[in-house]
């Protein structure tokens, strides 16, 4: 029995996905989260109470005010006998895939995959595989092929939430790190972008595809 955990802000849509892997006979949804630390509370319960282990996480990136997808994804990965994360987004961007990717995803599908296509990335995810949908494949493929300058996950992060308008002290809080820490980052990101300002950071990740452009 493959044992699923499902994680998503919103809850029709972890209603749907339950229903959904309700439907196969080898797989067993054993719990649901709202964000990334309830994520890693839920599953801290489930071993505590002894019982089989979880094989998949169904993660979502951007979830609210909560621990985002790539961060929680990155805490699973560092667990013992951790669960293999399969991300689950409507985000295609390279700076989400290669985040989430980089973090210890096993996989990553977009929201829109037909429901025998989530299915078999369950099941492929269950035994250690790597599963991309087709576009998001050919992004990655298309990134490393193109070179350019490569941010760390971290630093992605923190770019993103710059185009967000966040000051240091506001992302600090949001990635439970340190200001300081914070600033060491923007130093080796304005580095490697080749900029001196915060706002010349964001153009030059917004034309690279580092972080995704505002809807």
């Amino acid at each position: 029995m493959i044992r699923v955990v499902l994680v998503d802000d919103h809850p029709v849509v972890r209603r749907g996905l339950r229903a959904l892997l309700e439907e196969l006979p080898e797989v067993e949804p054993v719990g649901e989260a709202a964000d990334g630390a309830a994520a890693l509370r839920l599953l801290e319960q489930l071993e505590q109470a002894g019982g089989p282990r979880v094989d998949v996480v169904l993660m979502d990136l951007q979830m609210g005010e909560g621990m985002h997808g790539v961060e929680a994804t990155r805490r699973i990965a560092a667990l013992p006998d951790a669960p293999s994360v399969l991300i689950l987004t409507t985000y295609s961007t390279d700076a989400d895939i290669l985040a989430a990717v980089e973090a210890g995803a096993t996989g990553y599908l977009l929201k829109d995959a037909p429901p025998e296509e989530l299915a078999a990335a369950v099941r492929a995810a269950a035994r250690g595989e790597t599963v991309l949908a087709p576009p998001v494949a050919a992004r990655l493929l298309g990134r490393v092929r193109a070179g350019g300058p490569r941010l760390s996950p971290r630093e992605q992060e923190i770019l993103g939430l710059l185009a967000e308008g966040l000051a240091n002290r506001q992302i600090s809080k949001r990635l439970f790190i340190s200001e300081a820490t914070v600033k060491t980052h923007l130093v080796h990101v304005y580095d490697k972008l080749g900029v001196d300002s915060r706002t010349a950071a964001i153009a030059a990740g917004l034309r690279g595809g580092l972080i995704r452009r505002s809807r």
